[in-house]
């Protein structure tokens, strides 16, 4: 098998278990309220404390991808993870269970910039969307395999038991990448750029980057529902039994037909309307049908419309999101895993307030239905930013020398 390929198929492996992880305790949602006697706001804590420890370590975690490689940072980042995943499954007590997810956050931040660096490395601007797409594609694979393993092995042995042999399943895909994978093609000079100072003031003001930031801030607003309290809505708010619970892989399974078409997309769009207008389309089409399907969700009734509108809602985020990562590389160039680093952090803020604020809001007015109309306007405001990207307008190299550390 090509290299480049071998690499990617073991990225997409990645996304899935990534997402394995951090669907798990979406899924596990309900019996752990009820056996860790978790109201509604503090099971929103559980959800922030993962992505404030996911947020403060993004950076510098995309950065260290840049200046080391992605074949030592990715190690360390899932063998970190996965314990932090085993032993969400072995806490009893409220506090620890905070510590532990915010352990696991910090561990898992850079694990999508890092695999950013490997793509950029192996990949020319012309296929990069096309491999977004395909690793993009994976994570919501990922997703949608959570309720069907989780619900079988919570059923048989208790919802402990889930984050134990997903945590197996992280090391023994870090033992496999740090074996195989190089950093650089054989014969490609390593990148320079490791003796240069980095530019954060520059990347800070370019206009682009504060519209992608702001955009990915509203799109993980929503993401973060479908991987904290998706389970929990459909549970309590919708009244879904949990047999039912596995009609929640479709938005997870539309989501992966969407990242994938997303990515073909930009692609295909690139050569007859240019990059700026194919990343800037893609970006404005899928927060448009997103906004609209959470949106519907709200005024749905029965369990097949609530899933359809929901799948809507996913498809719509992960139909842009591949252009997300694509636009980083296309305005970072060599600094592509701090862009998408900074860009990715902007969205764990966002998902670290949706978290908490969706359990607040149930507390305060009873109503599951009312937090979802708050994403919507979010995901409107991100489809606007997306008419503001155009990524034809990139962090000059030239400007980036001279500026300082």
């Amino acid at each position: 098998m090509n290299r480049r390929y071998l690499y990617l198929l073991l990225l997409c492996l990645l996304a899935i278990i990534t997402y394995l992880d951090r669907v798990c305790i979406s899924v596990a949602g309900p019996r752990m309220q009820d056996a860790l006697h978790i109201s509604p706001d503090m099971w929103g804590w559980v959800g922030t404390a993962f992505l404030v420890g996911y947020a403060i370590f993004e950076v510098p975690s995309g950065h260290l991808g840049d200046r080391l490689g992605a074949r030592r940072v990715l190690t360390r980042i899932v063998l970190w993870w996965s314990f932090f995943t085993a032993l969400t499954g072995a806490v009893s007590l409220y506090p620890l269970l905070l510590a532990t997810r915010f352990l696991f956050g910090a561990g898992e931040a850079g694990a999508f910039p890092n695999a950013t660096v490997a793509i950029s490395n192996w990949f020319t601007p012309q296929t990069r969307g096309r491999a977004f797409g395909v690793f993009t594609m994976c994570s919501q694979l990922g997703g949608a395999l959570s309720p069907v393993l989780v619900v079988p092995i919570q059923q048989a042995y208790g919802w402990r038991m889930s984050f134990y042999v997903f945590g197996l399943l992280g090391v023994v895909w870090s033992v496999v990448w740090f074996w195989l994978f190089r950093d650089h093609p054989v014969g490609a000079e390593p990148a320079r750029k490791q003796q240069e100072a980095t530019p954060w003031g520059a990347m800070l003001r370019s206009p682009e980057l504060r519209s992608i930031m702001g955009l990915t801030f509203g799109y993980v607003y929503t993401m973060s529902f479908f991987q904290t309290w998706f389970h929990t809505y459909l549970s309590k708010g919708k009244g879904f039994s949990e047999d039912s619970m596995l009609l929640s892989s479709l938005p997870y399974i539309v989501g992966a037909g969407a990242n994938l078409l997303g990515g073909l997309c930009c692609d295909w769009l690139a050569k007859s309307v240019g990059v700026k207008w194919s990343r800037r389309g893609v970006g404005m089409a899928g927060l448009l049908l997103a906004a609209l399907g959470i949106g519907s969700a709200t005024l749905a009734v029965s369990h097949t419309a609530v899933i359809l509108c929901l799948s809507a809602a996913y498809a719509g985020i992960t139909f842009q999101q591949p252009v997300v990562w694509t636009a980083c590389l296309d305005i970072g160039g060599k600094r592509g895993g701090a862009v998408s680093g900074f860009m990715n952090t902007a969205g764990q803020v966002g998902g670290a307030i949706s978290s908490v604020v969706f359990g607040y809001i149930v507390k305060a007015s009873g109503s599951y239905d009312l937090p979802l109309l708050g994403m919507a306007a979010f995901l409107a405001m991100g489809m606007l930013l997306w008419a503001r990207v155009d990524v034809t307008n990139p962090i000059a190299a030239e400007t980036l020398k001279n500026q300082p550390c």
